[in-house]
């Protein structure tokens, strides 16, 4: 028998078990726009949730937490967990269609939307990004979500930019929550906000600076007018593992992460920043 078969044997345990898991990546950054025109909003981080992934006892597994995509047309980054990885979502884009992500970013003024889901995976990591409308002035398209895509801006620029798509709800953390919601698209100069998804997306804005993302739930930013700094930030990812409570997990260096108390049979541990590795 291999060492770490003997090694598990000796504790009772065996050697191989099985992880859910819930990967999400940072949230695309708003666009900022310009004369008078919104830029889209941040698409959702890419999403994925398993159960049944196969892990070996005292063996390293790659963790990885995304970081949300800067103001103003910057991607978010991946998420990772092992062979498991969400892509970041794409950004609002000013002029020019939105960014490709794990959902996509919102389309400016007269542009389309950004493609969710790549790269391609199933089943899908985020859903499409929403075209922009043109007028006199314009509005932007709402970034897609994890689960639905953005809406488009409206149409002539009368009102507000499309809202952010909506993300979809985990409870593997014991609690059912949302992640990944797509940030609202920038709204003709001198209109009000446009709803960013559920899931911590930012709402759009003409008035003033697009929100941001909140923090670990892969939410996109909003976009914005030219007012302020532009579109909001998006927002950083989280990797949630839940596995037996007979196991107990190593949070390696580069990596901040908490563990609940054992409930039902399982433990759940809950990494929110940096890179590194796990083990069991």
């Amino acid at each position: 028998m291999p060492i770490l078969g003997v090694l598990a044997a000796s504790q009772g345990l065996a050697p191989n078990f099985t992880v859910e898991y819930l990967v999400v990546a940072g949230g695309g950054g708003g666009g900022k726009g310009n004369y008078g025109n919104g830029a889209g909003g941040g698409g959702g981080g890419g999403m994925r949730t398993a159960s049944g992934f196969s892990v070996a006892a005292a063996t390293n597994y790659t963790v990885t937490v995304g970081g949300g995509g800067a103001r103003n047309s910057s991607n978010g980054s991946n998420s990772v967990f092992s062979t498991i990885t969400s892509a970041g979502g794409g950004a609002g884009r000013f002029a020019a269609t939105g960014a490709a992500g794990g959902a996509g970013g919102g389309g400016g003024v007269s542009y389309g939307g950004g493609a969710g889901n790549t790269p391609s995976v199933s089943p899908s990591q985020g859903a499409n990004g929403a075209a922009g409308r043109a007028g006199s002035p314009g509005s932007a398209g709402g970034g897609g979500g994890g689960g639905a895509s953005g809406t488009a801006g409206s149409a002539g620029g009368t009102t507000s930019g499309g809202a952010g798509g909506n993300g979809t709800n985990s409870s593997i953390s014991g609690s059912t929550l949302t992640y990944a919601g797509g940030g609202g698209g920038g709204s003709r100069q001198g209109y009000g906000f446009s709803s960013g998804g559920s899931g911590g997306g930012g709402s759009g804005s003409g008035n003033t600076t697009g929100t941001s993302g909140s923090t670990n739930t892969g939410g996109g930013g909003g976009g914005s007018d030219k007012y302020g700094l532009g579109g909001g930030e998006g927002g950083s990812g989280i990797v949630i593992l839940k596995y037996p409570s007979t196991r107990t997990i190593t949070i390696g260096a580069g990596l901040t992460g908490t563990t609940a108390a054992p409930s039902g049979g399982f433990k759940v541990t809950t990494i929110t920043a940096g890179t590194g590795n796990v083990s069991w």
